[in-house]
């Protein structure tokens, strides 16, 4: 347990224990993003599973959240916020909107600054996001030495109670769910293409990783959205993360091969996945983008409609 300045106000603060830990910050995460209006002001759920599944144990090579998260709880041991990191010198903060106030933010970043951040030649440096309209939370990283960085995320959303256009599928090709097991390695080269694609090939290692991807709680095939080349090849892929409980999804990755650029793959599986949404009984529907060309497609193909989500740095 750690000491906290918290506990004037009732709460305790404590690291990451157990498996159990995990499935109590998934409902966590749920409860915020009702009470904050189904808004991106906290994580979305699949964004979690996609982390732990992805992010840390495909990317970084880490089993243990032991040093990743904290909790801030009350006498009930109710979870009212909670840290956790993302990539090395992360940290994203998670608040339950009944419960946030300056002094439990400030906190929070406190309790970042000394367990978070990442140290290169004796120096430190921590990046915390927040959203454009926070003006609390902004004064409050401008108090402490934060500078705001480039780059931030276009949070796009969409309601899923109007119209949706029609797919336009380019000939020759085909809009469908990932197959079995067989074309996995398929799609594990096509993700290569599609992010890395200035790099070498004899840097791709391999397709085993896309095992985790399929262990994620919400993942579903029929939501991992693939377009396929006349030869049989999948030149792109659109995976959808849907959460029955908030009745919102979300996209994540969405990727097309170099190769196969300009042919309306993109936009194809997206407006296939928001078809699929609907049906599902989907309300709302998130993707990020952070790049011109992401943002510019997902303005025409989901909606213009978005929050920010800006980085800030502090060094120290």
């Amino acid at each position: 347990m750690i000491r906290s300045a918290g506990d004037e106000m009732g709460f305790k603060i404590r690291t990451y224990e157990r498996e159990e830990d995990y499935w109590k910050l998934r409902e966590f995460l749920r409860e915020v993003f009702k009470a904050n209006g189904l808004r991106e002001y906290s994580w979305h759920l699949a964004r979690l599973d996609y982390w732990r599944w992805h992010i840390m144990e495909n990317c970084l090579k880490i089993d243990s959240l032991n040093d990743c998260i904290f909790f801030w709880e009350d006498s009930n041991d109710r979870i009212v916020a909670a840290v956790n990191r993302d990539g090395t010198g992360e940290a994203h903060l998670q608040v339950h909107p009944s419960f946030d106030c300056e002094e439990l933010e400030e906190e929070m970043l406190e309790v970042s600054e000394r367990n978070l951040f990442s140290e290169k030649d004796g120096l430190r440096s921590l990046w915390v996001f927040t959203d454009s309209q926070d003006k609390r939370r902004i004064d409050i990283l401008k108090r402490r030495g934060y500078s705001q960085g480039d780059w931030p995320e276009h949070q796009h959303r969409r309601d899923l109670s109007g119209q949706i256009a029609e797919v336009y599928i380019p000939e020759g090709f085909d809009i469908r769910s990932l197959g079995t097991a067989e074309e996995l390695p398929s799609r594990s080269w096509a993700s290569w293409r599609a992010f890395h694609p200035n790099e070498p090939d004899e840097k791709y290692e391999g397709w085993e990783w896309y095992l985790n991807i399929q262990k994620q709680p919400m993942y579903r095939r029929d939501l991992d959205i693939v377009a396929v080349a006349p030869d049989g090849e999948i030149a792109g892929f659109c995976t959808i993360w849907y959460d029955d409980v908030t009745r919102t999804a979300c996209y994540e990755p969405v990727g097309v091969m170099p190769e196969y650029h300009k042919r309306g793959l993109g936009k194809a599986m997206l407006t296939e996945g928001l078809h699929r949404l609907k049906r599902m009984g989907a309300v709302r529907v998130f993707v990020g983008g952070y790049s011109t060309a992401a943002n510019a497609l997902y303005d025409s193909a989901v909606s213009p409609v978005c929050d920010l989500n800006e980085p800030w740095l502090k060094k120290f």
